[in-house]
């Protein structure tokens, strides 16, 4: 039976976590945003393939060193044979840098509320990126925030920290909560894309996990987004794992796309900070495999691509089964 590349990402996406020896991982970046955050994790490559695991010695999965090499055991069996990729900031490829890491909302998959992390200034910003720019690979620049004291005030740390990165001429996106000006200020600074998470498109669900923030308002925002920025710039994460249905799914996915927003399918994680306060099962590949299907299906009734983004989440393809490219 042949095993096709993005049944084997799908299954390493649905357990998240490889038992590695971390003298073997050489320079990482700890994630200070979302689910993740406070974690360590590495980037595996593979043909056009990537994917993101974070360190856990309790993990299914075990990764061992093979020549120069990573082997993924499955049940001792071997499942992927690929190289360490190193990050930049973050992720390959990008410097991926959090602004603020706090949070006022308090999501109940997300333990930055919990983590009390710092504010990065302009200045700490652009040495970062001074020194990602160093290397040949460096291609984008992403920032994205948690929101410390308001939404109107991280988009305006962002749009600082555009204003001062635009001297590195690569594509710069920028996930942030929007604002009732957001997209046109971000715009008009140039940046390139924009995402705005909707988390999941359960409103049920959404009111319960996310206490504080309204699912309508993102997506008021992500179509105003669309008409700035234009198609297949603007892009939002969608929790899977969270309590939700595939047939609300299914129905959420196609709202966004008929938007011409670009949904990505993350699979939920559970912190230890937010264990007790959440239910959270992780999807499985095999509903991985099926909601992307019906993902790609849908970008491609309606002309949308995912191939073709340059920042962010859609190019990394780490934590997610991008539809065009896996």
């Amino acid at each position: 039976m042949i095993v096709t590349n993005a049944e084997i990402k799908a299954q390493l996406i649905a357990v998240g976590t490889a038992d590695i020896d971390r003298s073997l991982l050489g320079r990482v970046t700890i994630p200070t945003a979302g689910p993740g955050a406070g974690g360590t994790a590495f980037f595996l490559k593979w043909d056009e393939h990537r994917v993101r695991l974070g360190v856990d010695e309790n993990s299914p999965l075990k990764a061992i060193e093979d020549n120069d090499h990573i082997l993924i055991l499955k049940d001792n069996e071997p499942l992927l044979r690929a190289q360490l990729e190193e990050e930049l900031i973050h992720c390959p490829q990008q410097a991926y840098i959090t602004i603020s890491e706090q949070c006022i909302f308090d999501c109940k998959y997300c333990p930055v509320p919990k983590l009390s992390g710092k504010i990065k200034s302009t200045g700490e910003i652009v040495k970062l990126v001074e020194k990602a720019s160093e290397s040949q690979n460096f291609k984008a620049i992403s920032i994205t925030s948690g929101v410390a004291g308001s939404p109107e005030k991280e988009v305006d740390r962002a749009l600082d920290a555009v204003n001062s990165l635009k001297q590195f001429n690569v594509p710069i996106g920028v996930s942030v909560y929007p604002t009732a000006d957001s997209s046109q200020r971000l715009k008009e600074a140039g940046v390139l894309e924009v995402k705005y998470n909707v988390e999941t498109m359960d409103r049920e669900l959404f009111g319960r996990v996310c206490p504080g923030m309204r699912l309508d308002f993102a997506l008021e925002h992500l179509k105003d987004a669309v008409r700035i920025f234009g198609k297949n710039r603007v892009f939002s994460n969608f929790i899977i794992g969270l309590g939700e249905t595939d047939r609300t799914v299914e129905a959420g996915l196609k709202e966004l796309v008929l938007m011409g927003v670009i949904p990505i399918i993350r699979a939920a994680n559970m912190h230890p900070l937010r264990k007790g306060e959440v239910y959270i099962k992780r999807p499985s590949a095999k509903r991985l495999l099926r909601l992307n299907r019906i993902l790609r299906n849908l970008l491609d009734e309606y002309g949308l691509r995912a191939d073709i983004a340059r920042t962010m989440c859609l190019p990394c393809m780490g934590c997610d089964l991008n539809p065009h490219r896996d």
